[in-house]
């Protein structure tokens, strides 16, 4: 299954749910791919694989196969295709060309019989390198930051999956939204989180992401935070989101 995370907002945690989740479910030895497609390369850096000469954009740039771009990560089951700061030029240089939509399906169509997951980052804007990924993708999964104006900008994103549902990939699917960054002692958090749920339902994760220090400082270390300090709370939430995703995509009938 192929999954983009998405927010057209930056801190809300998306690399964070990209990193942790895909570590979760390769830890049970599922077979998992992260394709960063974050200009920012984030996940790449995260998984201490950050290669720009075997990165996405020169797959795009027909430099090299998608096949050798691919890096094992320091994680069991987990490859990894990086990112690197040209592929923000990607918007541009595929501007005349008719097909850029479907570029990364075509090239994930390659290699996706490979494995069971296929996690695709993002960056924060809904541009072609969002929209691409969406298109690609059977289900999207939303981190959203329990902070004001955060819903306003949830219903515009799902505005703009429904339009990529209805005119490039009409079997696209929400997965979730997930609440991240949630502080019980905020009376704010727990409010976003009684609005979300209220009017997105079981679409939102049952697990809340706490806001934890831990979660912000692996990735300076090129881990994982599951990795890094599997007993914070931060680690946690994300082998309990784990456990609920494949709950969710089982009932999706995907594998």
């Amino acid at each position: 299954m192929i999954i983009t995370i998405a927010n057209q907002k930056g801190g809300v945690g998306k690399t964070t749910t990209v990193v942790n989740l895909a570590t979760a479910l390769a830890s049970i030895d599922k077979k998992v791919l992260v394709i960063d497609m974050d200009p920012q390369y984030n996940s790449s850096m995260s998984f201490n694989v950050y290669n720009p000469n075997l990165s996405i954009y020169k797959v795009f740039s027909n430099k090299v196969n998608i096949e050798d771009t691919i890096q094992k990560s320091q994680i069991p089951n987990l490859n990894v295709i990086s990112a690197c700061e040209d592929l923000a030029a990607a918007e541009y240089e595929l501007a005349d060309d008719e097909n850029r939509n479907f570029l990364l399906k075509n090239y994930i169509n390659i290699i996706k019989n490979n494995y069971e997951y296929i996690f695709i980052d993002t960056p924060p804007t809904l541009g072609l390198l969002t929209v691409s990924s969406l298109t690609a993708s059977a289900e999207v999964l939303i981190p959203v930051q329990c902070e004001f104006f955060a819903l306003e900008g949830l219903s515009k994103l799902i505005k703009t999956i429904e339009l990529v549902k209805t005119n490039l990939n009409i079997d696209l699917k929400l997965n979730g939204i997930i609440l991240t960054m949630y502080d019980k002692r905020n009376s704010l958090s727990s409010l976003i989180e009684k609005e979300a749920r209220e009017y997105f339902d079981t679409t939102v994760y049952k697990f809340n992401v706490p806001r934890n220090v831990t979660l912000s400082e692996a990735p300076s270390h090129g881990l994982p935070a599951i990795i890094y300090d599997l007993k914070c709370s931060g680690s946690q939430a994300y082998i309990a989101l784990a456990k609920e995703f494949l709950e969710r995509s089982n009932l999706n009938g995907s594998q």
